[in-house]
């Protein structure tokens, strides 16, 4: 007889899918164009950001709507079938994958997230036994909490009461993947930060996520993933708070920023860069303080900013500008010219602010106008939102009405109809339009000149001069 072999018994919070997801894993990838099976068009013009396409009336566009709600609640209610009770683990997350794009381009405005939010209560316990499944539906699963709490909006606090021992149960295991940890804590997040109207709520996730983001977490040393997730969530939580709070000799920001000169100098480009933002919010944040002397004078006190100057963090910001410095202009061969070109860009935006107290300048291009955010609260928050929602983003930035409030947009003007028809944009912004060659002869023209000066110190034999 054989040795019979010792199992060992696997605990709560080890994951037994035996898969190791990759670092880009993900479930918002468009690999056919459909979602169940539906012509992804009905989800409307994802580069205007409207499902008005040209030329169509007011009717037309309800009757789109229309279709685009009865496939939102043919896809929910077969959530039962193609998740609860189905026993093979690949379809499961075939179906997450489809009911994510589903929540992000067909749940649009008020009729949206009233149609998810009669079946979230029955759906919600599905999703959080997802959360015991394999790495793959986990990650899934967190992904589809987070995209549901953007639809449905705020004022649910029972929505957020319900996911967050589940999902919390994730960010606090050792054994789980590191990129379900990170999606877990980001679900959370979000979650607090529609859903949620208790502020201790948010104060609760905030301790949570200074413990995630150090360098060791429960005993362990904390995966880089879950660190990087754990500063954006810190970001988009503290952007909901005074910035007394955030950034006060006694804030949370503030004792925050040891840990945030530590990620800096991480070999993680998504971590630095999730290091340098909440960096700049902080300051944007002191800034916004004004002057804390009590012997200055009234007009003083209105009028200055405040600064870390003659505080115990005047030297540790130094050091951190001076590293954002190093970072805005490195070099070298040990990442790609895409990678060290997205640094330097965005490092240089993060210098502005903390070196010249500059504010961001972020803008998005609807059809009738522009949206501005000129506050680091509000750029944090937009890409949280964008993070989320993924290729669905334009479209709830059209419809949902609780992101327009987020964001103080009126909508109405930004999806007017007073932009150019799809025959001017044909004229003016083709690739055959005259505007366009115009700028291909000007290009050949510099390439011609660059060009002529590279072989400007050879003679006519090819020889130096």
């Amino acid at each position: 007889m054989g040795r019979k072999k010792n199992k060992k018994k696997k605990s709560d919070e080890e994951d037994d899918s035996g898969t190791v997801l990759p670092d880009d894993f993900t479930i918002a990838g468009s690999d056919d164009g459909t979602v169940g099976g539906w012509d992804m068009w009905d989800a409307g013009n994802m580069n205007g950001g409207t499902i008005l396409e040209d030329g169509e009336d007011d009717e037309e566009e309800m009757t789109r709507m229309e279709r685009n709600l009865e496939k939102l609640k043919e896809c929910l209610a077969s959530v039962e079938d193609s998740i609860g009770s189905e026993k093979a683990g690949r379809k499961r997350e075939a179906a997450y994958r489809q009911l994510f794009k589903c929540l992000t381009h067909y749940a649009l405005g008020p009729s949206g997230s009233e149609v998810l939010s009669v079946y979230l209560p029955s759906l919600t316990p599905i999703f959080l036994t997802s959360l015991r499944a394999s790495a793959g539906e986990q990650y899934a699963a967190c992904r589809v909490l987070e995209a549901a709490s953007v639809v449905i909006g705020g004022g649910n606090d029972e929505q957020h009461e319900a996911i967050e021992p589940g999902l919390k149960r994730l960010v606090l295991g050792t054994g789980y993947q590191p990129q379900v940890r990170a999606a877990s804590l980001r679900a959370l997040a979000a979650s607090a930060f529609i859903c949620s109207t208790d502020f201790s709520t948010t104060v609760v996730l905030l301790d949570l996520c200074e413990a995630a983001a150090g360098e060791r977490y429960r005993g362990e040393e904390s995966p880089v993933p879950l660190r990087s997730a754990a500063i954006d969530s810190w970001s988009v939580l503290a952007s909901t708070i005074e910035d007394t709070a955030i950034a006060g000799d006694e804030g949370r920001g503030a004792g925050f920023l040891p840990l945030l000169q530590k990620a800096l100098d991480s070999n993680s480009p998504e971590l630095r860069s999730s290091a340098g933002e909440c960096c700049a919010l902080i300051h944007e944040s002191r800034l916004e303080l004004g002057v804390q002397d009590e012997e200055a004078t009234t007009t003083a006190k209105r009028f200055r900013r405040g600064s870390w100057d003659g505080t115990e963090f005047e030297v540790l910001i130094d050091e951190v500008k001076q590293r954002m410095a190093e970072l805005a202009a490195e070099s070298g061969h040990h990442m790609s010219k895409k990678a060290k070109k997205h640094q330097r860009a965005t490092f240089r935006e993060f210098m502005s602010t903390l070196v010249d107290d500059e504010p961001p300048s972020v803008s998005l291009t609807f059809r009738g106008g522009t949206l501005e955010l000129s506050t680091w609260k509000e750029v944090v928050q937009l890409g949280a939102v964008r993070s989320c929602c993924q290729g669905g983003f334009m479209l709830q930035m059209s419809f949902n009405e609780y992101l327009h409030e987020i964001f103080g947009a009126d909508i109405s003007v930004l999806n007017s109809e007073d932009g150019m028809s799809s025959l001017e944009k044909r004229i003016f912004m083709s690739k055959s339009s005259n505007a366009a060659k115009t700028r291909d002869r000007e290009m050949e023209k510099d390439r011609k000149k660059r060009t002529n000066v590279k072989n400007y110190f050879l003679d006519a034999d090819g020889e130096d001069r």
